[in-house]
């Protein structure tokens, strides 16, 4: 039985939508057994904002949420991690920190939100549909029997998820 919760570092370039609903997702699918953090290579200093609407549209608490760089992750008294997960592909080429412990990771990438093209209700509509794809990925995830597995089948888990096929039903004709 472990002492703390796991502790979950999603990762994006500018840590203005997909790691931030991420962390959002995790810390309300995961309580107590995990706590999510999210943080950017080149953060942006701000929280899209269809991304806080939506969010706040499914009564996510986003008030403590900020952009923040992935060093505040590698400095001393950060929190222990135990998975790293990219959710964009630009981070998951980038040379990462050294992280405290020794997390797992996984590349989990979608695509971008904040770069869909079209008139509003399209360009809302991505970041819906970049939060349903990211709540489908953090469900399997939470469900696995991670004290169960050894290393290196949790890794190829990890690595499954991140290829898992997002049901595209749901997109606009």
């Amino acid at each position: 039985m472990r002492d703390r919760p796991y502790n979950v570092l999603f990762l994006c370039t500018h840590n203005s939508a997909r790691s931030v609903m991420a962390e959002c997702i995790m810390n309300r699918l995961g309580a107590g057994k995990f706590k999510a953090y999210s943080a950017g290579s080149q953060p942006s200093g701000k929280i899209h904002p269809f991304a806080v609407e939506l969010l706040q549209r499914l009564n996510f608490d986003t008030k403590s949420l900020r952009s923040k760089s992935w060093e505040e992750f590698a400095r001393p008294g950060a929190p222990e991690l135990d998975f790293v997960f990219t959710v964009c592909d630009d981070a998951a080429n980038e040379v990462c920190p050294v992280w405290p412990g020794q997390p797992m990771s996984a590349h989990w990438g979608l695509p971008d939100p904040s770069r869909a093209e079209g008139n509003e209700a399209e360009r809302r509509f991505q970041f819906a549909d970049t939060h349903r794809m990211l709540n489908q990925r953090i469900s399997i995830f939470i469900s696995l029997p991670i004290d169960s597995l050894d290393r290196l089948s949790l890794k190829r888990r990890l690595d499954e998820i991140g290829r898992t096929p997002v049901d595209t039903s749901r997109e606009k004709a």
